[in-house]
């Protein structure tokens, strides 16, 4: 007669072996890929720091000021620090036209970024026939995208591209990959916005473009 220690069976001792097996392989594949995510963190952040303004700039036909969000009918904080950067290399010579690129923020609202910043600029002295405006692109790849249309269009060869340090790297590759001419770049420091936050955003947008290029 067989005999048996309490539940215990052959089966059960076979299938609790597999699971024990099965749950240990899993919970190396999440640190693995935990660990991977974090050094893939590290590099990203490395390198939109290195970001910098070209030096020494040579004169481009346009600035390309990309979008960014509207409080309403003026541009936000943070806009006005890109239109800000984008007036002193205007007036410093580093390109003759503007290209401002943004589509609609919120359905009520009356303006465009695109819009916000043409109207921005012309309250600063820039006349409006040296502005060319985009007012569709809902990301940065649709921002140069749109803009490079309106430089073919125009017959401007040359781009500076105007945004935030942190921006910086992610633009850069995009405006290179879409087969703009020796871009450059004109990048500012925010002293508005939260670094904490846009940093993390910004390696999630860059990590989301690194893959876009991939498939």
């Amino acid at each position: 007669m067989e005999r048996y220690v309490g539940d215990w069976s052959p089966i059960r001792g076979v299938t609790g072996r597999r699971k024990w097996r099965f749950k240990r392989i899993a919970a190396y594949a999440i640190t693995l890929l935990l660990i991977a995510g974090v050094i893939w963190s590290a590099y990203v952040l490395i390198i939109i720091n290195q970001a910098k303004t070209t030096s020494p700039m040579e004169k481009a036909y346009a600035g390309i000021i990309l979008g960014m969000a509207m409080w309403g009918d003026e541009p936000s904080p943070g806009l006005k620090e890109r239109l800000d950067y984008g007036l002193k290399l205007y007036r410093q010579g580093a390109f003759s036209h503007f290209v401002v690129t943004g589509g609609l923020d919120q359905p009520g609202y009356r303006y465009t970024e695109g819009q916000g910043m043409r109207n921005y600029l012309v309250s600063r002295g820039v006349p409006e026939s040296a502005i060319a405006e985009e007012n569709k692109a809902t990301s940065t790849y649709e921002n140069l995208l749109f803009s490079r249309e309106i430089m073919q269009r125009e017959g401007w060869g040359t781009a500076v591209v105007v945004t935030h340090t942190f921006h910086g790297r992610r633009a850069l590759e995009i405006a290179e990959a879409l087969g703009y001419s020796g871009p450059e770049l004109g990048l500012t420091e925010s002293q508005t916005m939260s670094m904490a936050k846009y940093k993390t955003r910004e390696i999630l947008a860059y990590t989301k473009w690194k893959l876009q290029q991939m498939f």
